[in-house]
């Protein structure tokens, strides 16, 4: 397929994207702006400055700016993950053009950079859709002065559109699996130019770099992951480190759960409940009256289980298998007590960028979206706080640092969600093996960082 029949499929197949978008949107709450103008390449004059917006949680305004470095980060992950990068470019005094496809990475965005959207120094938009006059009018309201495409974002016109304009493209942190390489040749050649057209892909392994190499494009270079340059939010981990004090228990953290893992966790957990209520039951009838309420007891030794879902649109499917399985659950959304938190099952992570609070909170971690053949969730970000991380068996987006971590003895791998948190209690159990674990998470963390400088030297050319 080349582009031209790409693009009028495309056009053809659009009815139903926009489609499955706006329920995808519905779903997940927040604003989308699925058929808005900046979707599709039109703008109005620029605005003048206006005041941050702390419902919506970033500027309504569009600043006026010349020439901008632009990021595109299309989700959340990737936009955490941009964070350093986004935050050395600016730092170099460079004004910041930060797209997102979804209203999670705009939401996270403004959280992370709302200083610098104030002060006119970064703005946010949409990314357009990739039809030619939708790319064309993006690139000529805003005239990047390059293009980074954070991990593997790559859009055949926008593509074609940037190097028409002599706009630089490089893509930063890339990650390309071989599944993701075999389902990109259903495009035909027309994935295959747009990557040989890029100007530079810097790479997270010498792996990404030979299947590049594989199918022609020679212009990479191994940088490492982004994700090891972590920017934790010390206010969200002090936080969950003095909650932890607070209530009192153990506490283990069931991360970024996705669909057909979350019913398995609950029913783990539900399993979990069962033991500790019957081996405190059978400890009351031998010690009599010492302790009235059985189950209250138990809850004294049981761990806190925090449940995290990966996508909002889910929270209230989640809450409602905790409660089939019989668990009592406080929401995050409720700013529950200590009191409430020293007797609860479970703790619902029913927010949106708060991931660094609830490791805080743990003292293990089991991170999800590698229990279904999902690919993996970001484990390095459990490390960087020094948790024992224990994933599962589907963990390709993270294949490299998921092995690293295992030969270094910062993680653990599981089969199932019933495996992974009977590990996660035998890891409390074990004071020495949480605590050997917790020194090779740090250790091995401090080994892969730097990848933020190695990118902006590779950079430089582009950002002139």
């Amino acid at each position: 397929m080349n582009r031209f029949f790409y693009t009028a499929t495309l056009r053809l197949a659009s009815p139903l994207l926009l489609w499955w978008l706006q329920r995808r949107a519905r779903k997940a709450g927040g604003v989308w702006d699925i058929r808005g103008p900046e979707r599709y390449g039109r703008y109005t004059e620029r605005l003048q400055p206006g005041p941050y917006d702390d419902e919506d949680g970033y500027a309504e305004s569009v600043f006026g700016f010349a020439r901008p470095v632009w990021v595109h980060a299309v989700s959340l992950g990737e936009t955490r993950a941009a964070q350093p990068l986004v935050q050395a470019l600016l730092d170099q005094g460079l004004p910041v053009l930060l797209t997102h496809f979804t209203e999670t990475g705009r939401s996270i965005g403004a959280k992370l950079f709302a200083p610098d959207i104030n002060t006119g120094r970064l703005c946010q938009a949409w990314m357009p859709y990739d039809f030619p006059e939708a790319v064309q009018g993006f690139l000529d309201y805003w005239k990047p002065r390059c293009c980074i495409l954070i991990e593997r974002e790559i859009w055949p016109n926008m593509v074609a559109q940037a190097k028409k304009q002599n706009i630089p493209v490089i893509v930063a942190s890339a990650r390309f699996s071989a599944a993701t390489l075999r389902r990109g040749q259903l495009l035909g050649s027309v994935l295959r130019k747009a990557l040989t057209s890029i100007d530079l892909i810097l790479t997270q392994t010498h792996i990404d770099a030979a299947r590049l190499a594989d199918i022609g494009v020679k212009r990479t270079r191994v940088v490492g992951n982004l994700k090891f340059d972590l920017r934790i939010s010390p206010e969200q981990s002090h936080m969950g480190q003095v909650a932890r004090r607070h209530i009192g228990r153990p506490v283990i953290v069931i991360a970024s759960t996705r669909e057909g893992e979350d019913e398995l966790f609950c029913r783990a957990i539900a399993e979990v409940k069962k033991t500790y209520q019957g081996g405190q039951a059978s400890a009351d009838r031998q010690a009599e009256p010492q302790a009235k309420d059985a189950s209250a007891g138990a809850h004294n030794r049981m761990p806190l289980f925090v449940l995290v879902p990966r996508h909002p649109q889910r929270f209230e499917d989640v809450a409602g298998y905790l409660a089939d399985d019989g668990l009592s659950v406080c929401r995050r959304s409720d700013y529950p007590t200590d009191s409430q938190l020293r007797t609860v099952d479970v703790l619902l992570g029913d927010s949106v960028g708060e991931m660094f609070f609830f490791y805080g909170l743990a003292d293990v971690a089991i991170v999800a979206g590698s229990f279904a053949e999902l690919g993996g969730q970001n484990h390095i970000e459990a490390s960087a706080l020094g948790l024992p991380v224990i994933v599962g068996p589907h963990t390709r987006n993270f294949q490299q640092s998921v092995e690293d971590a295992l030969a270094e003895g910062a993680a653990r791998r599981a089969q199932t969600p019933s495996e992974a948190v009977g590990l996660a209690l035998k890891v409390l159990d074990n004071p020495e093996l949480r605590l050997g674990m917790s020194r090779a998470a740090k250790e091995w963390l401090s080994l892969h960082e730097g990848a933020t400088d190695r990118i902006m030297a590779a950079l430089q050319p582009y950002l002139k």
